[in-house]
């Protein structure tokens, strides 16, 4: 049996504390954004950046509506939720100048779910020759620029994009 090694995730693991609540509902009442690393509020939902990213700009789209299954959520809170996720690529295509996307959502913990009663769609930005053999060989993820630095570029150009909208 191969074992598969992943301990930089025990630092996420150990901050999900349920008896806190949901961390996604506390960032969508919470009015700091920038320590929250929140790039955009819609009118149903609002863009966070991952804490513990499997890529450099690594976002996620999260409902403020909290609900653990596309089921839950009316038309109106899909719709918003798409075009958000569409604007967020666009935003990680423009800045970062990323190749390609994975996008998509984890529902259940079977599924891989970290935050199962939440539900939210990943944007994970992808580039030519990012897969590499960190990973298997080094058993280390390489992000090859702090959070902040990124999310300061994101929301950079995120509020360049909206005031022009306006």
């Amino acid at each position: 049996m191969d074992n598969l090694w992943a301990p930089w995730r025990l630092q996420y693991v150990e901050s999900i504390d349920q008896d806190e609540g949901c961390f996604f509902c506390h960032h969508s009442i919470s009015k700091n954004d920038k320590k929250n690393l929140l790039l955009h509020r819609g009118k149903h939902t609002f863009c966070v950046m991952n804490l513990f990213p499997y890529s450099n700009g690594h976002v996620m789209i999260v409902p403020y509506k909290h609900v653990g299954s596309l089921d839950g959520l009316k038309e109106s809170e899909l719709a918003d939720m798409m075009v958000t996720t569409r604007k967020m690529k666009r935003l990680l295509k423009k800045t970062l100048k990323a190749d390609g996307f994975n996008i998509g959502m984890n529902i259940g913990r079977v599924a891989g779910a970290g935050v199962e009663h939440h539900v939210h769609m990943h944007i994970v930005p992808r580039w030519s020759g990012d897969t590499n053999f960190m990973p298997v060989l080094g058993n280390t993820k390489v992000i090859p620029e702090a959070i902040q630095t990124t999310y300061s570029k994101l929301k950079k150009v995120h509020d360049s994009e909206s005031k022009k909208r306006k």
